[in-house]
C-alpha cells in the first residue's frame, strides 16, 4: 500500500539552478542519526557491483568536490549525456552528494529514477536522508513506491531505518508489516533490527510486543535494555521498568537517568532521590531531572539546593529554576535575581525559554525597566522572537501599562495566537481603554482567530471595570450563542459584578435563574467568594442564600452570610443565621477549616461593632 506523500509533487520537472535554489531554501539541515540505534553511513553500504568500465576521473572528482547546485547541475548533465548515471556506483555517489551535502532529496529521487536496476544501497541512502530531514512520511512513500515497487529487497540496514520511520509517524500497522518482513527474510537476530522494533512497539504503546521482541532469545546489547526500560517508563509502567532495571547485567548513565525520570514522572521523589544518590556517575541530565522533579511538586528549597550543588549547569538547569520561581508567586523576585546571576556568570547563554520566564516575572512585578532591558538584549543579540516569546513580551508591556509598546510588539508579530490577542484585550481593559479592548476583539474575529473562554473573561472584565452594561451583555451573548462556550464562574462573576455595580439587581437575579442547574454548589461558592472579594454585599446575600438552599449542611455560606450582615450592622439577621446554624447542628459537624472561618467572622463582627461605637480612631 502506498502511504502518505506523492514524491513526484516535491520534485521539480528539471534540474536548474533556479528550481534547486528555491527547493534548497525550503529544506532543513540534516542531523546525524544516533550511532547506537541506527546504522551509520558505512553500515548503509552494501557491496558495489564491479564495473570494468573506467569512469572519467575528472567528472567523479568534480562530483566529490561539488558544493553548490549550479556546479552539480553541470556535472549531472555530463553524467546523464555520457550514460554513466545509469551505473549504480556513479548514481550512488550523486545521490549521496544530494542527500548528505546539498540536502535535496527530491533531486536524489530523480537521479534514482535514472538507474535501470537500483540496488539496496541506493534505497538506504535516500531512506536515511529523508528520515534525517524530518520527513518520515515521504520516506515511507519512497519505500512503497520505489523500493517495493521496483522489487528491491531490504537488507539488515534497511529495517532499522523502516522501524524508525514507523515509530516517527506512530504507525503500528506499517510497523507490523515491517516486522513481518524481518521475520520472512530472517533478520530478527540482528541487534540493530531488534532495537528498532523494540522502540517502534514502545512508541506505539505496545510494550507487550516490545517485550516479546526483547525476549526472543537472540543477542541483546545495552541499548536493547535501555530502550525497553524507557518504553515501560513512557507508558506509565514504572514498576515493571524498575524490575528490568534491577536485572540489567550492566548500566550506563542513560539507564539511571531513565529510571529516575520514571519515578520523577509519577511524583515519587524519595525513590528518585535514593537512586540519584546511588548513581556511580551523574551527568547534567541527572541533575536537571531531579531539579525538574522538585519543581513539579513546587519544593523550591530542595530544587535550589540541588541547583547550587551542580558541578556544571546548562541552560535547561537555569530555565527550570527560573520557571519554578515564576510559578511560585512568593519567590518571583528571586527569578530576576537568578537571571542576573546567569548573565554575570556566563555559564549558559539564555534562550527563548529563559526570556519568557523573566518577562513573566517582570509582568507580575510591574518591572517595566527590567522588561525594557530584556527587550533590548533580545534585539541586540538577534534572538528569534517566536510567537511564545513575542506574546510574553507584549503581555509584560500590557501589564505594566505600556500599551503603545505592547501594540508595537503585537503589530510586528508575523504569527499571532489566541493568547497574543487575549493579552492585548486584557491590557486595554485593565488600564481603562474599554473601547480599544472591544475594537481589538472585533478585529480578532475579522482576522479569523477563534476566541476562547479567556478572551471573553478579558472582554467582560473590561466592560465591568468601565461599567459598560450593554457591551457586557453583548459579549456574554455572543460567547454563549455564537461560540457556544459554556460560561464559567469567572464569566458569571464579571456579569453579576457589572450588573450589581450599576444597581441592576433584577437583571442579576434574572441571570442567576438562567444558570445551569448542574453547575451545582461549586459554582455558587466561587461566585460567593467573588462577591466577598469585591465587597459586593447585595449580590453576596443573594448568592449565599441560593447556596444554602443547595447545600444546607455546609456551614460556609452561613458564615459568609453572617459576615455580610455584620458588615451592614444588621445584628438581628446575624442572630437569625446563628440560630439556623444551631438548629441544624452545623457547629457540631464543622471541620476545623470551618471553625476557623467562624472565628474570623466573629472577629470581623467585633471589629464592625467597635467601629460603630468608637469610630476609626481605634485603628481597626
Amino acid at each position: 500500500m502506498t502511504v502518505g506523500l506523492n514524491l513526484s509533487k516535491h520534485a521539480p520537472a528539471r534540474l536548474t539552478s533556479l528550481t534547486v535554489d528555491k527547493f534548497l531554501k525550503s529544506k532543513k539541515n540534516l542531523s546525524k542519526p544516533s550511532p547506537k540505534l541506527w546504522p551509520n553511513d558505512a553500515q548503509l553500504r552494501c557491496p558495489l557491483p564491479v564495473n570494468n568500465q573506467q569512469q572519467p576521473p575528472s567528472i567523479l572528482q568534480a562530483l566529490e568536490s561539488c558544493t553548490n547546485f549550479n556546479h552539480f547541475n553541470q556535472i549531472h548533465a555530463q553524467l546523464h549525456v555520457s550514460g554513466l548515471l545509469e551505473q549504480p556506483r556513479v548514481a550512488s555517489r550523486a545521490i549521496r552528494k544530494l542527500c548528505n551535502h546539498l540536502n535535496s532529496h527530491s533531486h536524489a529521487i530523480l537521479v534514482f529514477d535514472c538507474v535501470k536496476e537500483p540496488d539496496t544501497f541506493l534505497c538506504n541512502i535516500i531512506l536515511n536522508g529523508l528520515l534525517n530531514s524530518d520527513d518520515p512520511v515521504s520516506a515511507l512513500s519512497f519505500y512503497h513506491e520505489k523500493m517495493v515497487g521496483k522489487f528491491v529487497e531490504e537488507n539488515q540496514y534497511t529495517f532499522p531505518l523502516l522501524g524508525k520511520i514507523c515509530a516517527e509517524i506512530k504507525s503500528l500497522k506499517e510497523g507490523q508489516k515491517v516486522h513481518a518482513r524481518v521475520l520472512k527474510l530472517g533478520f530478527e537476530s540482528d541487534v540493530f533490527v531488534k532495537n528498532s522494533l523494540i522502540r517502534l512497539y514502545s512508541v506505539c504503546g505496545q510494550t507487550e510486543s516490545a517485550r516479546e521482541v526483547f525476549d526472543d532469545g537472540s543477542v541483546l546489547d545495552l541499548v536493547s535494555w535501555n530502550l525497553l526500560i524507557d518504553g515501560y517508563v513512557k507508558n506509565g509502567q514504572v514498576g515493571i521498568a524498575r524490575e528490568l532495571f534491577n536485572e540489567m547485567p550492566e548500566r550506563d548513565t542513560f539507564s539511571w537517568n531513565i529510571i529516575i525520570a520514571g519515578y520523577v514522572g509519577v511524583g515519587k521523589m524519595e525513590v528518585a532521590r535514593d537512586l540519584f544518590e546511588r548513581m556511580p556517575f551523574r551527568d547534567v541530565v541527572s541533575w536537571n531531572c531531579m531539579i525538574d522533579g522538585y519543581a513539579k511538586i513546587e519544593n523550591v528549597s530542595e530544587a535550589r539546593k540541588l541547583f547550587d550543588q551542580m558541578p556544571l549547569r546548562n541552560v535547561v538547569s537555569w530555565n527550570t529554576m527560573l520557571a519554578l520561581y515564576v510559578r511560585s508567586k512568593k519567590y518571583i523576585n528571586q527569578a530576576l535575581t537568578l537571571f542576573d546571576r546567569m548573565m554575570e556568570r556566563g555559564e549558559a547563554r539564555p534562550n527563548s525559554a529563559s526570556f519568557v520566564s523573566v518577562l513573566t516575572a517582570c509582568a507580575n512585578l510591574g518591572r517595566l525597566d527590567k522588561g525594557l532591558w530584556v527587550h533590548s538584549y533580545i534585539e541586540n543579540n538577534n534572538i528569534k522572537c517566536d510567537v511564545l516569546l513575542s506574546t510574553a513580551l507584549l503581555t509584560m508591556y500590557a501589564k505594566c501599562g505600556a500599551m503603545d509598546l505592547a501594540r508595537d510588539v503585537f503589530n510586528n508579530m508575523p504569527v499571532k495566537n489566541v493568547v497574543s490577542w487575549n493579552s492585548m484585550i486584557m491590557g486595554y481593559g485593565t488600564h481603562g481603554h474599554v473601547e480599544k479592548a472591544l475594537d481589538m476583539f472585533i478585529d480578532m474575529e475579522m482576522r479569523g482567530q477563534i476566541p476562547n473562554a479567556t478572551t471573553f473573561i478579558s472582554c467582560l472584565s473590561a466592560c465591568k471595570n468601565a461599567g459598560k452594561v450593554l457591551e457586557g451583555w453583548w459579549c456574554f451573548d455572543i460567547m454563549c450563542r455564537v461560540y457556544e462556550i459554556e460560561p464559567k464562574v469567572e464569566h458569571f462573576g464579571c456579569m453579576f459584578d457589572l450588573l450589581s455595580r450599576v444597581g441592576l439587581m433584577e437583571q442579576s437575579n434574572e441571570l442567576m435563574s438562567k444558570m445551569p442547574v448542574e453547575s451545582g454548589p461549586a459554582l455558587w461558592s466561587a461566585l460567593l467568594s467573588i462577591c466577598r472579594a469585591s465587597s459586593n454585599f447585595e449580590l453576596g446575600k443573594i448568592v449565599a442564600k441560593r447556596l444554602i438552599d443547595l447545600e444546607q449542611m455546609d456551614i460556609g455560606p452561613y458564615v459568609l452570610l453572617s459576615y455580610i450582615y455584620s458588615v451592614e450592622g444588621k445584628w438581628g439577621e446575624v442572630e437569625n443565621v446563628r440560630k439556623l446554624i444551631k438548629d441544624r447542628d452545623l457547629s457540631e459537624r464543622s471541620a476545623s477549616p470551618h471553625r476557623r472561618t467562624i472565628i474570623y467572622s466573629m472577629l470581623m463582627e467585633l471589629s464592625v461593632k467597635l467601629k460603630l461605637s468608637y469610630g476609626d480612631s481605634i485603628g481597626f
